[in-house]
């Protein structure tokens, strides 16, 4: 049975926390065989993660390993490196997340790796990347997304940069980490080689910045902070309606500004010299946005979205988590997503797959693992050929 398009494809996971989990996530969702390792005694942090609680358990863990085989493995002594080593020579891609220099310090580096499997594909994601002066310096999200300069464009103006209330620079370098994967074995499938594919947390909050490197090189404009809305691109904002929610609109484009207008029933703003083009808008931003907020005050959430809808508008509602799990739309995409959770015998939701491919669509094979070292005989015994006596050596010895 096919499970998606790197169906085949066996990726070896090591670290713990979010950003090379979620890299492995990514890959596991598109079919490839994944295998969490975690050491024994000292499972992933993630599975005690998350707010909602039952029966004891938390459910982070539930959908960010999800598709993955859960093994225990101690990288720190010989016989854990040699057991790792035979897995290498049987995988496609390494990710790991630990700080620079780790993966050396144990013996386990690219050049060994690379040793026992010439196309042996070694995913690292770390704080500041593995070469430059901050490199050995540990990373958060919370600091890269500040380091980055993502955190100074948050908030209002005059007030402090907020964070958003997850991990987004862990996301960003994880998408980062697994699109370096794909590219390393597309590549791989032509030379026959694996190589390295370097993700910083850092800089992947910078490759999603836009135009803010060269605006600066060009005009010293530093872009802070700009609340609901992008200076000088409007109308692009939330206006509150009548019943005290909040709708987006965004109508920045001519054509669909002039939609708007008429959708308003004011198509002379079209054509009035505050607000013809694109650059006039953005000058005239304040004045815009109280005139679509008048109008958005009147009149009812739903109608508003229906309106301008059927004239061609952007626009929509902002919803809470309650209200996106009951939204149509993902739902018929298959994007809220049952995750039969055998750590509480019921299914949990969660996110989808994304994106969608046509042909050979990723899948949800199973939810994270209940407990560490789950498939410690799969792994071992099945792929590896040791004995399940072997295995209970192992365990005494500390090494499993």
């Amino acid at each position: 049975m096919t499970t998606g398009p790197l169906d085949g494809i066996r990726v070896i996971e090591v670290g713990t926390l979010i950003s090379g989990p979620f890299a492995g996530r990514l890959l596991g969702d598109m079919g490839a065989e994944v295998i969490k390792i975690e050491p024994p005694g000292a499972p992933d942090p993630l599975r005690t993660w998350g707010q909602a609680e039952l029966d004891g358990h938390h459910f982070f863990w539930t959908v960010h390993a999800r598709n993955k085989k859960a093994v225990t493995l101690n990288l720190r002594v010989p016989q854990g490196r040699d057991l790792f080593l035979d897995l290498v020579e049987r995988s496609d891609v390494i990710v790991e997340n630990f700080r620079p220099g780790t993966l050396e310090k144990w013996g386990i580096g690219y050049d060994v790796l690379r040793e026992r499997n010439r196309g042996i594909i070694l995913v690292r994601v770390s704080g500041y990347g593995q070469t430059g002066p901050d490199a050995r310096k540990a990373g958060y999200a919370s600091v890269a997304e500040a380091a980055s300069g993502l955190r100074h464009m948050n908030g209002f103006p005059g007030g402090p940069p907020p964070r958003l209330a997850l991990s987004l620079g862990d996301s960003l370098a994880g998408m980062f980490a697994a699109q370096g994967a794909l590219a390393a074995l597309y590549r791989r499938s032509v030379t026959g080689d694996g190589q390295v594919v370097d993700a910083a947390l850092t800089e992947s909050c910078l490759a999603v910045q836009e135009s803010t490197i060269p605006d600066y090189d060009v005009g010293g404009i530093v872009r802070g902070p700009s609340g609901t809305r992008l200076e000088g691109i409007a109308p692009s904002n939330i206006y509150p309606t009548a019943d005290g929610s909040w709708v987006v609109i965004a109508a920045n484009q001519d054509t669909v500004f002039r939609r708007l207008c008429a959708a308003m029933g004011q198509a002379d703003l079209a054509t009035d010299e505050r607000f013809a083009d694109h650059v006039a808008r953005g000058r005239n931003q304040d004045e815009l946005d109280a005139i679509i907020g008048a109008w958005a005050a009147e009149r009812q959430p739903g109608d508003i979205i229906a309106t301008l809808s059927e004239a061609g508008v952007i626009s929509g509602p902002i919803n809470t988590v309650a209200e996106v799990v009951e939204d149509p739309q993902l739902q018929a995409r298959g994007m809220i997503a049952d995750h039969w959770d055998e750590r509480v015998g019921r299914n949990i939701k969660g996110p989808g797959v994304v994106p969608v491919l046509s042909e050979t669509p990723g899948t949800i094979r199973y939810a994270g693992s209940a407990r560490p070292g789950q498939h410690n005989e799969d792994v071992y015994c099945g792929l590896l050929g040791r004995s399940p006596d072997e295995l209970d050596v192992l365990r005494k010895d500390g090494v499993l």
